[in-house]
């Protein structure tokens, strides 16, 4: 069996595409030979981003897409198949951090908001990808969780309930799709250098670079770190792998 990251002549669709984790995965896809679509609901700076990528000489796109309108997904997902004729690997990336409060002082309208985007969000962008794919009888996806998804964290319970949600829901839907040839599986990332990092503590800093030195490895983890983990969890390497959630965080999960 080969390993390879070769992914010429493949189609992979990424969400929340404009910085952070999922750039760094959509430039990754297309160094490695795929046709990409970048979706974000930042227009601007979404399709800057994709023309950076296409004067690389690579194929992509840009779409803006609010993962939390199931509309939007449908027409993110159809136009990535009109454009490029099939759909062979998704990160479902995109996310919000909550805003911190107790679960007392927390506020519907905020459960609302980081529920749809971080657990409604990652079901509806699986919904019309797995359609897709189940009609090519192939395709793997990636769910970007969270190390959230394995522990608590104060003042931060919507944030901490849609990971464990992705997690679970990753896991339903591997055990539903592996014996049509689809593969899903999810990550689960540590302190990484983004700015939805810098969102748990406020942009402080300071209290940033503290926690980052007290990661084992340490040092925040790198978005291209994560990019990495996905193009493997979408590649021929990880053909046994099913319905698991990668943790990747310098060993923070290990004290």
């Amino acid at each position: 069996m080969s390993i390879s990251l070769d992914f010429h002549g493949k189609v992979a669709l990424v969400t929340g595409a404009a910085s952070g984790m999922g750039l760094a995965t959509a430039q990754a896809f297309a160094a490695a030979g795929a046709a990409v679509v970048m979706a974000d609901f930042r227009e601007e700076t979404v399709q800057s981003e994709a023309q950076k990528v296409v004067a690389e000489g690579c194929k992509a796109i840009a779409i803006r897409c609010d993962v939390s309108d199931d509309t939007q997904v449908e027409q993110m997902v159809n136009r990535t198949v009109s454009e490029f004729g099939r759909l062979d690997a998704a990160f479902n990336n995109a996310g919000v951090m909550a805003r911190i409060a107790p679960t007392a002082d927390s506020t519907r309208e905020e459960w609302d908001r980081v529920i749809g985007i971080n657990l409604r969000g990652v079901w509806s962008c699986m919904k019309y990808e797995l359609r897709q794919m189940e009609k090519q009888g192939s395709g793997a996806i990636v769910n970007n969780a969270s190390v959230g998804a394995l522990t608590g964290n104060p003042g931060i319970g919507s944030y901490i309930a849609s990971k464990h949600g992705v997690v679970g829901l990753t896991r339903t839907a591997a055990l539903e799709y592996i014996k049509k040839g689809i593969y899903v599986n999810a990550v689960n990332p540590g302190l990484i250098d983004t700015q939805i990092a810098r969102d748990v503590v406020n942009g402080d800093e300071r209290a940033y670079s503290e926690i980052a030195k007290h990661v084992p490895i340490g040092r925040a983890g790198r978005p291209e770190e994560i990019a990495s983990a996905v193009l493997w969890l979408c590649s021929p390497g990880a053909s046994y792998v099913v319905g698991q959630a990668i943790t990747v965080d310098g060993g923070m999960t290990v004290l």
